[in-house]
């Protein structure tokens, strides 16, 4: 039974959202994320995807997140998830399509399932279940672990695959029937139809741009209006799924397009997209909503075109911009060649130039530790480069383990180790201490993460067996040590690294 916490919690919520569709339909789904309320509504993704069934004739969908107390602890087990615009259960709708964004989250779908009575493996549902669908970035990468847990997979961009992939279910009777239907769709995978994934899907230039539907003051990006300014990449670094080969690279939206899109009572907007700073007209939209008293936020600042673009960094500065981030990525010079992200540091000193000329209060900068060949020597360029910012502007270093991805030239790259990593961090940190603040995210859950990115439907089996043995780092340790190795290639236990 849902505690009645939980549903004064939704009831909260609801009344302080701007913008929700209120409808009824023949054909109602479930649409979850399998992160709390705060994650799922700064997806840009899911509310797309909720935009585009509630807008299709004849459909609708009621959103269902996991439970908020489970965030902090990985053993609590989380409430029964019910549908806020309904509070039912999500099992008594007849598809549940969770959006899923990268790998750790796949343990958030597993927890959803069993906190609503449902078997997670998807070979113990059968009729009498709901048909469980994923999408979402995860799909462009590798989602083939979830083929353990949901019936089908939506690879790419789902905009308007999701409601062709409903309509079929509608019109399918019965369970098995249903699964043909999906199956006979470009860019879908059913586990139990295909042997092999499908090529990552790609929707047509014309539904561009996404925007959200819902604002809330609930999540970190409180009241922001999330507008996309492009979709793909037309940089080509070696470590990421978005890279210009991904869905014919970098589309870009008309900067008039952008601006009439916003409503013109929104005062806070957050501009999305793989490349957002390599928009042509990026900083004449910044000032347009500057000159509206719009405070916006850009999901991707790269630091060659905020050093080398006339204005960039005054544009953000008027839209409220007090810390200027961006990406270092790599430790030296050397590891960014080869990572073909190339930004050079007499750009990054730029950047904190600008920065401290426009009044901004410091500079955050985003790397990667353990990728490719890295030395202790290139951890020292970074410690030495670091220092040298630092005293132009306060600074701050966000660092993450690199995880290669499939579907990027680093696919074969090997995981550097937890003790390795965790020897770098100590290393930038004391080199660093009192004069740059470092935050890493956990060595040992970006070995998680590499497995699983790595992993297939074997690795899907063995969230299952983690989240059930208490969702603890060495539940997962157990859990891939008593799952085959792939065939692939070995992964190496936690142990041996």
């Amino acid at each position: 039974m849902t505690s009645a916490a939980l549903r004064d919690r939704i009831r909260f919520r609801l009344a302080d959202e701007t913008g929700r569709i209120v409808k009824e339909a023949p054909y109602t789904v479930a649409l979850c994320y399998p992160s709390p309320y705060h994650v799922g509504m700064s997806s840009l993704g899911y509310q797309r995807i909720y935009r585009a069934l509630m807008e299709a004739p004849g459909l609708a969908c009621e959103r269902a997140f996991l439970d908020d107390e489970c965030e902090a602890d990985a053993a609590l087990a989380p409430e029964r998830p019910v549908t806020y615009e309904s509070m039912r259960p999500i099992e008594a709708l007849p598809i549940l399509a969770f959006s899923v964004a990268y790998e750790l989250e796949i343990a958030g779908v597993v927890r959803m399932l069993v906190a609503a009575g449902l078997p997670p493996r998807r070979a113990d549902r059968g009729r009498g279940h709901p048909l469980v669908l994923a999408g979402g970035p995860l799909t462009f990468s590798n989602p083939t672990p979830l083929a353990a847990i949901v019936d089908a997979i939506v690879v790419g961009e789902a905009d308007a695959r999701v409601v062709e992939a409903v309509r079929a279910l509608e019109a399918a009777g019965g369970r098995e029937a249903q699964l043909d239907a999906l199956a006979a769709i470009p860019h879908i995978f059913v586990p139990s139809r295909h042997t092999k994934l499908p090529p990552v899907g790609a929707e047509d230039d014309a539904i561009l741009p996404a925007y959200s539907a819902i604002r809330t003051p609930h999540t970190e990006l409180a009241n922001m209006f999330l507008i996309e300014t492009e979709r793909g990449c037309s940089r080509g670094c070696t470590y990421c799924v978005m890279r210009r080969s991904t869905n014919g690279g970098m589309r870009i939206v008309p900067a008039e397009r952008i601006l009439s899109t916003i409503p013109e009572d929104v005062r806070r907007v957050g501009l999305v997209g793989a490349a957002v700073s390599d928009h042509p007209k990026i900083v004449a939209v910044l000032d347009a909503l500057a000159d509206r008293g719009c405070s916006v936020g850009l999901s991707s600042l790269r630091p060659d075109r905020l050093a080398n673009t006339d204005g960039f960094v005054a544009a953000l500065a008027r839209a409220g911009y007090r810390t200027l981030t961006t990406a270092m990525d790599g430790t030296s010079e050397r590891v960014r060649e080869t990572l073909e992200r190339r930004a050079r540091p007499k750009q990054l000193r730029r950047c904190a130039e600008l920065a401290r000329e426009h009044g901004m209060n410091r500079m955050k900068l985003y790397l990667m530790v353990g990728t490719p060949g890295e030395t202790d020597e290139d951890v020292d360029e970074c410690v030495a480069f670091a220092t040298e910012l630092s005293r132009i502007i306060p600074l701050a270093l966000g660092i993450a383990p690199f995880c290669p991805k499939r579907n990027t030239p680093l696919d074969s790259a090997p995981f550097a180790g937890i003790r390795a990593v965790d020897d770098r961090l100590a290393r930038l940190r004391r080199g660093l201490r009192g004069r740059v603040d470092v935050r890493a995210t956990s060595a040992r859950w970006a070995w998680v993460e590499y497995v699983l990115a790595q992993g297939g439907e074997a690795e899907g089996h063995a969230v299952i067996d983690a989240v059930a043995g208490g969702g603890s780092f060495r539940a997962y340790e157990r859990a891939f040590s008593q799952r085959p190795r792939l065939p692939r290639r070995s992964l190496p236990l936690a142990a041996d690294i």
